[in-house]
């Protein structure tokens, strides 16, 4: 394809509109508007416009028409990667009669041999056939009989394990060291990959936002949370945004592989750091406490967890209630809430006050539970006098019986 200007119909247009200027100077003007100015190896990003039997052709922004190889576009079985409209990246060759070539990258046949160390040069991608396992990394085949190391570091992004997998694969690699004359050549296939994941993940980043629910899978499980990839891009849900109820191991919740929906929390770009929340998905079951645990109603609970200054006892999915210590001793100063109740435990109790605004439940003992300790602490006392009590006062058994006849009164 050709592409030529009629510079004639320039200058005479530009002739007419000004006085001034000399021909000299404007037919300079009319031919530097034809002028491309990319340089080689330039990457560049342009719009496909047509697609024929040999080339396609792109719009560069530039004035004229790119054109790249299309069997360059094929994939693996031989079909045609692109269509008209998509936009495509490519590196500028060379231009010749108005016309811009393109590559996606230096081919593995002969004509490629001598285009090796402008790539290098430039930075263009060029292809390659691993041929074998050798110390240190693989031989690389490039274009005709050009040979090129790449240590394994160079070959992914993470170590391969079955290195004998990827021998007779074509792979596209970047030129990092290009000697004596083409004999001593080293190429990377981790930088392309590392641009193209920087590459995903701006655009990735450019498309999320606080507040936004995003589709997930779970890659890393640890017991501060689970890491979650949202497409091209990795976030932590910390262990207390996974649910409303507590969570004590992410393990008995979460599997590796598992598919979520989350909300994103937090995205801080210059530590790299995105925060999830499972919590944020799930129905707040605080807006059903009112009508499920009315005040002065009893419930069932189990003792999470312990604390000097009381129990903290689930009623249900994400609702937990203070039983205070003062509530523990049935009037009796206790130093700590193990000497009434232990974690784990079951008992009854009785929804005293609710605070929506702070999210808080103040209960007491109630059941079975208030009776023994009320018992105990009336044991506990009685002890305590029989201790103090005068000599000559009787045995235990008439202490017993006087006390039960005082209480009969």
């Amino acid at each position: 394809m050709i592409i030529t200007n009629d510079l004639e119909d320039d200058v005479i247009e530009e002739t007419e509109d000004s006085e001034d200027g000399s021909f000299a100077e404007l037919f300079e003007q009319s031919t530097s508007k034809g002028r491309n100015w990319l340089e080689p190896g330039q990457k560049l990003t342009g719009k496909v416009l047509k697609i024929g039997t040999e080339w396609v052709f792109m719009d560069t922004g530039q004035k004229g028409e790119g054109v790249i190889e299309r069997k360059e576009l094929l994939d693996m079985d031989g079909n045609l990667t692109v269509k008209e409209g998509d936009a495509i990246t490519a590196y500028f060759l060379s231009s010749s009669h108005g016309e811009m070539r393109f590559t996606t990258k230096i081919g593995g046949g002969a004509s490629g041999s001598t285009q090796l160390e402008q790539a290098w040069q430039a930075r263009v991608p060029v292809e390659g056939v691993v041929e074998k396992e050798i110390k240190g990394g693989y031989d690389i085949k490039l274009a005709g009989s050009v040979r090129a190391f790449c240590p394994y570091s160079q070959i992914a992004l993470r170590r391969v394990e079955n290195p004998e997998a990827l021998i007779g694969t074509r792979l596209t690699f970047l030129i990092s060291e290009y000697a004596e004359n083409g004999r001593n050549i080293v190429v990377s296939r981790r930088t392309l990959l590392e641009e193209e994941q920087r590459r995903l993940k701006e655009e990735a980043q450019a498309g999320i936002s606080v507040g936004m629910m995003v589709s997930g899978t779970v890659t890393s499980l640890q017991d501060y949370g689970a890491f979650i990839d949202i497409g091209g891009l990795e976030g932590l849900i910390p262990i207390s945004e996974i649910g409303w109820s507590r969570v004590k191991d992410v393990r008995d919740v979460l599997s590796v592989g598992q598919q979520l929906k989350v909300v994103i929390k937090s995205i801080d770009t210059d530590k790299d750091r995105i925060s999830l929340s499972l919590k944020d998905t799930l129905a707040d079951p605080w807006e059903l406490v009112p009508a499920k645990f009315p005040e002065g109603s009893f419930h069932a609970g189990t003792v999470v967890r312990l604390d000097t200054f009381g129990a903290f006892v689930t009623l249900g999915d994400g609702v937990d209630g203070l039983l205070h210590i003062s509530k523990l001793g049935s009037g009796k100063r206790i130093n700590h809430p193990r000497e009434v109740v232990k974690e784990g435990e079951q008992i009854e109790v009785k929804i005293e006050s609710i605070d929506r605004s702070s999210r808080r439940i103040s209960l007491a003992l109630a059941g079975p539970a208030r009776a023994a300790a009320e018992e105990e602490d009336s044991l506990t006392e009685f002890r305590r006098q029989a201790d103090t009590a005068p000599k000559g006062m009787g045995t235990l058994g008439e202490m017993l019986l006087a006390r039960s006849q005082k209480s009969k009164k």
